[in-house]
């Protein structure tokens, strides 16, 4: 369907003459895995044995035995007529893999045998406790796990069909600090917007670009949103304490509910108060970890201090939770907001959306997420590396100030920082420590 950069990473795998391991593809519903699965499977083997165990109970019983692989082979070629198990030359893709736990446990069996390969998919495979009462365990050491989120802002730009030498022009502007041409700048400030309305979920975006409708865009997306609710309670048949598995399933309920309004907030700090009145932390930890682990949010932390490594420096209580996708973020809104959006009045979440798709944009290219906050009112977006340095990040809905941004850098003895990215609309621009980029650079910052 979509160009998508995780396709070299599959390539890279493959080509990995010394690989004793099958490959996980780890990420949320509706993302395209097992489309670009099956795209990469058909250019470069031979034989493709396709299961879906969600689709398929038969398949799961086939790995309720010994994980003889001979045994295993020749079940599964008597339940699929026509494939083929040729060594070397046989790709097998277990899709839905968290439907059926021994499948997995069973990679470590093919991978020691060495004739096969193996791809897994699944959409629920970071959740801790998910199918445990079924699981013979996971294959240590034989796996080779990567993360597929949705489209990011480049990939919607190839979806677009915009053109390699507007898309090279940019490039060549960010890394030259030039300013790009107004002509240029307008358009993409407008396909950021619609970037932050549809998101990357890639069904939203063929949606978008075949009816050219935002309400169909928004339909769509609250089906998805639907779905994961469905997915939150997936987990409950597969635990011994249903009384407790219902408790938290309202907690993660409450938590993902509680997005918009917590980002509302001046101060976006995720606070338990607003959960239920007396809501605590300890009760609410394995609800946020649950959507964390689901790749449904994104979670960004307050440091201590800003000197590397940030990771070091982390408050583990205080945070901020950002949906995943931008997309799905605005369909949680009232109604109306995508059309706020492209028209360039946001209203009282303008600050929370470009937010979110910057932390959605840092996430999709491994960024960890950090912020800076002091009660004096000190408070800095996010803060990453940037060529090894500790870096300031700031985003304005429009063009905007940075003053904690200045006092940071003003001085350099006490928080040992001297550099600054703003993202805002306005062009490309370099003065002494900091650096403006419009925000659909954002995806160049690497």
């Amino acid at each position: 369907m979509f160009k998508r950069k995780i396709m070299d990473e599959l390539i890279k795998w493959k080509n990995d003459t010394g690989k004793k391991k099958a490959l996980v593809i780890k990420g949320m519903r509706q993302i395209g895995k097992t489309y670009i699965v099956q795209v990469f499977a058909k250019e470069n083997y031979e034989n493709i044995v396709y299961i879906n165990f969600k689709d398929n109970e038969s398949a799961k019983k086939i790995f309720d035995g010994d994980f003889i692989v001979d045994r295993l082979t020749l079940d599964i070629s008597a339940m699929l007529p026509g494939i083929h198990f040729v060594p070397g030359k046989t790709v097998m893709i277990f899709d839905e893999v968290q439907e059926c736990a021994n499948a997995r446990a069973s990679i470590k069996a093919f991978m020691l045998d060495g004739r096969y390969d193996i791809i897994c998919t699944g959409s629920l495979l970071g959740i801790k406790g998910y199918n445990r009462k079924k699981n013979r365990g996971i294959p240590t050491g034989f796996e080779h796990i990567i993360y597929m989120k949705p489209m990011d802002f480049e990939e919607f730009l190839w979806a677009k069909g915009v053109d390699e030498a507007v898309l090279e022009e940019v490039r060549d502007c960010f890394a030259q600090r030039r300013a790009i041409s107004e002509t240029i700048h307008t358009s993409m400030l407008r396909y950021f917007r619609e970037y932050m309305c549809v998101g990357g979920m890639p069904y939203v975006v063929d949606r978008f670009l075949s009816t050219n409708d935002m309400n169909v865009v928004l339909e769509e997306q609250r089906d998805i949103l639907e779905e994961f609710k469905d997915d939150f309670g997936k987990h409950l048949d597969e635990n011994e304490k249903e009384e407790t598995d219902f408790v938290l399933l309202g907690r993660i309920n409450r938590v993902f509910d509680s997005i918009p309004a917590q980002l509302a907030k001046e101060n976006k700090k995720f606070t338990y108060a607003m959960l239920e009145k007396k809501g605590r932390s300890e009760n609410y930890q394995a609800a946020i970890q649950w959507l964390y682990d689901a790749g449904i949010v994104n979670l960004c932390y307050n440091l201590s201090n800003l000197s590397l490594p940030l990771e070091g420096n982390k408050i583990d209580n205080i945070f901020k939770i950002y949906m995943q996708d931008t997309g799905l973020f605005v369909a949680m809104l009232e109604e109306g907001s995508a059309g706020r959006i492209l028209s360039g009045d946001l209203g009282m979440y303008k600050g929370a959306i470009y937010e979110n798709i910057i932390a959605d944009a840092f996430s999709k290219v491994g960024r960890a997420l950090y912020y800076y906050h002091k009660d004096s009112g000190l408070e800095i977006d996010f803060i990453t590396s940037i060529d090894a340095n500790p870096t300031l990040v700031e985003v304005k809905a429009t063009t905007g100030n940075t003053k904690s941004a200045n006092t940071i850098l003003k001085n350099k003895s006490q928080y040992g920082v001297d550099h600054c990215v703003k993202l805002s609309e306005n062009n490309v621009g370099e003065e002494a420590e900091k650096l403006t980029i419009p925000y659909y650079m954002v995806y160049l910052l690497k």
